[in-house]
Formats: structure tokens, C-alpha cells, sequence
């Protein structure tokens, strides 16, 4: 019979299995780009992708500070003042030591796969494919794909919240979900890295295929843009 594992560590491990090496292989690529390398979400650069994340899991209620006031993107008043001290390399160093750290409460990374699994990898997609010369799609492990795609459903959900027809998800691995009901629907093809980015609004970025008739088609890519 096997010894139980410790109690505290084994929930940790379990609820993290995928987050934490995804959040050490998103701070390597942060070191690698560097302060003010661009990324795929509008008005922020590297430095404000990283105040965000490490600001999303020390202090999240300085997110939803800034939020209320509605900001344009990258002019997020509390956010901006983190990013802006991290334009210095050494600045910016020790803001990815912060997002590596375990020191303080941090909520959300207790939570682990739950909350952070789909937020790193599409956050370090946000730096891998932005500018002129993206990176290709990486291949991740068997069992991360699956986690990913666990979560799909509930995010299609949301994501496909405004479609005027049905929406499908057919994942390149197998899985297969339907997130909206309705006539007509269309099925979005690709892998689960790809059709996480697709719902999380990086259609341009995503190698997602969307199949249907024309007429479903074009009415759902015009309420999803």
C-alpha cells in the first residue's frame, strides 16, 4: 500500500502540477525578451504583462483599483507605477524574481491549476507570438494539453457568451465540447493552446480553423471581433 504523502504539500503539488512549471518557463522567456519587448495585449508591453501577473497574485485588489477607474490600456494608474520601475534591467530583474517568489499570501497561487494554468499560458503565448517575428506554437506536454483543455468548456462558454449561432470546440487531441447551443453552429478546430488563445480574444495570433457555413460563419466571427 502506498504511504500517504504529507498533508500541506500534497494539495499544493496536486492543485499546481501544471501552473508552476509554466510560470518558471514564462519568467525565463520575460528575462530573455527584457523590459519593453511587446506582447499581444493592446498598450502593454513586457513590463506591464509582468506588473500584472505579479500584481494579479501579491496585491489583486490594486488590479481592481485600477479597473474601476476604467483605464485605457497601459495607462492603469497603480499598475503603471510598477511597470514604470521596472524599465530599469535591474528593475525589471527583480520584478521576475517577485512573480517566481512564494513569500505573502498569495491567493491565487494556492489555487493553483485552477486559476493560473490558462492565465500563464496564454500570457506567455502573449509574449512568445507578438511583433513581427512570432515564435512558433510550442508542443506541450500530453497531460498540460488536457488540463487546458478541462477548463475550455467553461471558458468557451463565457468567451461565446455573444454568438448569434452555436459554438462547438474540437480540439486537435480529441476532446470535443459544446459551449453554446443554437442553430447552425460553427466548431472551432485546434489544439487546446491554440483555441484557449482563440477564446481569450488572440484570434489573430491563434492557428485556429473555424469551420461552418458561410452565413454561420461570418456571424459569428463578426460578433466574436
Amino acid at each position: 500500500m502506498r504511504s500517504p504523502a504529507p498533508i500541506g504539500r500534497s494539495t499544493h503539488v496536486s492543485r499546481a502540477k501544471w501552473s508552476e512549471p509554466e510560470r518558471r518557463a514564462l519568467a525565463a522567456t520575460f528575462r530573455e525578451v527584457g523590459p519593453g519587448a511587446p506582447t499581444l495585449c493592446a498598450g502593454w508591453r513586457s513590463e506591464d504583462l509582468l506588473a500584472h501577473l505579479v500584481l494579479r497574485e501579491t496585491r489583486p485588489w490594486v488590479i481592481a483599483l485600477d479597473m474601476a477607474g476604467r483605464p485605457e490600456p497601459g495607462h492603469e494608474k497603480r499598475q503603471s507605477q510598477v511597470a514604470r520601475a521596472a524599465r530599469t534591467p535591474g528593475g525589471y530583474a527583480a520584478l521576475v524574481d517577485d512573480l517566481l517568489g512564494t513569500d505573502g499570501l498569495r491567493p491565487t497561487r494556492r489555487m493553483g491549476d485552477a486559476v493560473n494554468l490558462v492565465e500563464f499560458v496564454v500570457h506567455h503565448e502573449d509574449l512568445r507570438r507578438a511583433g513581427d517575428s512570432p515564435r512558433p506554437p510550442r508542443r506541450l506536454p500530453p497531460g498540460m494539453r488536457d488540463a487546458l483543455w478541462r477548463q475550455l468548456a467553461t471558458m468557451g462558454r463565457l468567451a461565446a457568451r455573444r454568438s448569434p449561432v452555436g459554438v462547438r470546440l474540437a480540439s486537435t487531441d480529441g476532446g470535443r465540447a459544446v459551449v453554446r447551443r443554437g442553430e447552425d453552429p460553427v466548431t472551432l478546430v485546434g489544439g487546446p493552446v491554440e483555441l484557449a488563445l482563440y477564446l481569450m480574444g488572440r484570434a489573430e495570433r491563434a492557428e485556429v480553423e473555424v469551420q461552418g457555413s458561410p452565413g454561420a460563419v461570418a456571424s459569428f466571427t463578426a460578433a466574436m471581433g
